[in-house]
């Protein structure tokens, strides 16, 4: 029997995203890692069939499910702001393999001060095309500006964690083994706001209800940037905390001293674990269609709004990016 797509709203989320846990099942959804395999061929597939279910001339025999799953698709490879295909290391999906990889090496060869340079400038590398794929698109950023923050933030890093290495040198191991998530955490304060620092300059497009473009605010950007910072920290954490303290034991048990080259495999496949459920909390902490109150705007910004739509208009809203 066909499905019946009538007023099928295939841009409607399939949870609730004013809710915590209605995000985190959407990032759940759209930051699969297993999208990451999907042929070119099924993702232009997928952007064939959300653009002709918007303009409601969905091929006849079409399910619901089949939508369903290329809006999954759409979500997790094309930029939200201009629809375009996202590089594949950029993705949110994307996540989780690089991320596990990267990290896992990161607490592991923490000891050397050649390992610490190598990977804190891998991360960040990892962490500037990730931050340049999921801006808000509607602020162009000049290749000057991605370089200056690039070479900003892996410095930021390597000198936080070599600055930490050598003050931590008589402290406990463990206090050693945390010296890496000390460097993403500061690099990422770093990276993501100059990576976006077009935002912070101009303004990030703010809309209306009805998605009409109202202008460019300053403080929306320094809120959206803010809460991606606080995602990011997030998503890292538990994994860079309590994964020392994992290991920490680990190795001190004697089967564990004898295979000392399964130490970083072993890391790597614990932060895939963590990340499987971090990547989607972290990217679930605040929407990413934010709503902010018109009077947080500033006061010229305010006036345009008050002239255009009276008092009826009490909040505007933003592609936060991820």
């Amino acid at each position: 029997m066909e499905a019946d797509l009538t007023g099928f709203n295939i841009d409607a989320p399939r949870w609730d995203q004013r809710t915590f846990l209605g995000r985190v099942k959407h990032f759940l959804n759209i930051t699969d890692p297993r999208t990451v395999f999907v042929s070119e061929q099924e993702l232009d597939w997928a952007k064939m069939m959300v653009e002709k279910s918007r303009m409601g001339v969905v091929p006849q025999g079409t399910q619901v499910e089949q939508l369903l799953y290329a809006k999954k698709l759409y979500d997790s490879a094309f930029h939200p702001d201009t629809g375009e295909k996202m590089n594949v290391i950029g993705r949110m999906s994307f996540q989780l393999p690089g991320g596990m990889i990267i990290t896992g090496f990161m607490l592991q060869f923490y000891r050397t001060m050649p390992a610490v340079i190598f990977w804190q400038w891998v991360n960040q590398s990892f962490n500037a095309l990730v931050n340049y794929t999921n801006r808000n698109a509607a602020s162009p950023i000049s290749v000057r500006q991605m370089t200056l923050s690039y070479f900003t933030a892996t410095t930021t890093a390597v000198a936080t964690a070599v600055g930490m290495n050598m003050l931590t040198k008589k402290a406990p191991p463990l206090v050693g083994r945390w010296v890496p998530f000390a460097a993403v955490a500061a690099a990422n304060c770093v990276n993501i706001p100059m990576m976006r620092q077009q935002e912070l300059i101009q303004g990030i497009c703010v809309k209306d209800r009805n998605e009409n473009e109202i202008g460019y605010s300053r403080r929306a950007a320094a809120i959206g940037i803010t809460q991606v910072v606080i995602s990011r920290i997030t998503m890292s954490a538990p994994g860079m905390i309590l994964l020392p303290v994992i290991m920490e034991r680990l190795e001190k048990l004697h089967f564990m001293q004898k295979v000392k080259v399964l130490h970083a495999p072993l890391q790597v496949m614990l932060c895939g674990y963590f990340l499987i459920f971090m990547v989607p909390v972290a990217c679930g902490l605040f929407p990413q269609k934010c709503e902010l109150p018109v009077s947080y705007l500033e006061p010229e910004l305010q006036d345009t709004i008050k002239a255009k739509y009276g008092e009826l208009e009490p909040y505007v809203y933003f592609n936060k990016g991820l």
